[in-house]
């Protein structure tokens, strides 16, 4: 069982609970991007219990009419057992997606699986394209720039993050924060002059996504915001009531260790987290809002 602590962040163990979540936002008019928690699988049958439970969620939001998408991981669809076994999961879901009028979101991981992730993105954007398919790009990662212009006449969503989440060599990726803030901005100018698709702008810095707004609107631009549960919550709310905001709604019974890395960025947040797990009675404790 999630203590209460967790359920900040993470929707719950089962994909009824992530799909109630995203109910639930649906009322606040936010959207949920919904991800099974899970990632590097090399055994065959855990690759094809998570392609078949992200057919599932993409049914079950489809025809339940819920605003709605999901976002896996390309090592979580079998990369680590060759290309083609990631491509043939990745299309058993885009085929259902399609039917039901579905986004799927393809995650960026650690940069040895950046090639296999863009390709198999290439590979199927000219049959679903911006209606159905995006992909994620790390600001941080010196190819990024490139990889924009690899993407300029691709059709297909594209989202923005500012990266940092793996340990990448120095030789590859910005380290320092100031330098990798600078690669955001520097990338979010780029997409809007470049990318011909949909963009989305995964962010809580409160500046880069006013930077957002003013390149939307200067270039006549659909702009989606997306942020994570569990952060800045009043914000999101607040961001809905003008702009397209998706919240990812992460689930699954691998949710611990994702909870004690959102804890240990949100260090306000993490003080509660310590206690919760070390009192197994204690009740659920939220931090201020203002604090977030």
């Amino acid at each position: 069982m999630i203590p209460p602590i967790a359920q900040r962040f993470v929707a719950g163990e089962t994909d009824a609970e992530a799909l109630e979540r995203v109910r639930r936002l649906n009322e606040r008019g936010i959207r949920g991007m919904v991800n099974q928690l899970g990632t590097h699988h090399d055994d065959p049958d855990r690759v094809r219990a998570d392609t078949a439970a992200y057919r599932e969620l993409v049914a079950a939001i489809g025809d339940t009419g819920l605003e709605g998408s999901v976002s896996v991981k390309p090592s979580q669809l079998g990369l680590d057992l060759g290309e083609g076994r990631f491509r043939r999961s990745l299309e058993s879901i885009l085929e259902g997606a399609s039917e039901r009028d579905v986004v799927v979101w393809l995650d960026m991981e650690e940069h040895t699986t950046t090639d296999a992730t863009l390709d198999a993105f290439e590979a199927f954007a000219s049959r679903y394209g911006d209606a159905q398919l995006g992909v994620c790009l790390q600001a941080n990662l010196k190819r990024t720039p490139a990889d924009l212009e690899r993407l300029a006449d691709v059709p297909g969503r594209v989202r923005l993050v500012r990266g940092g989440a793996y340990d990448e060599p120095q030789s590859i990726a910005y380290r320092d924060p100031e330098r990798m803030d600078r690669a955001y901005r520097d990338v979010l100018e780029r997409a809007f002059e470049t990318l011909e698709g949909s963009i989305a702008v995964a962010t809580h810095d409160l500046s880069i996504l006013e930077r957002a707004v003013e390149l939307s609107e200067r270039h006549g631009r659909a702009l989606e915001i997306q942020m994570l549960m569990g952060v800045r919550p009043a914000v999101q709310r607040e961001l809905a009531t003008e702009y397209d905001v998706s919240q990812y709604v992460p689930y699954g019974a691998r949710w611990k260790r994702y909870f004690l890395n959102r804890l240990t960025e949100n260090k306000h947040t993490l003080r509660f987290g310590l206690r919760a797990l070390l009192d197994r009675s204690a009740r659920p404790i939220e931090a201020p809002s203002k604090r977030l």
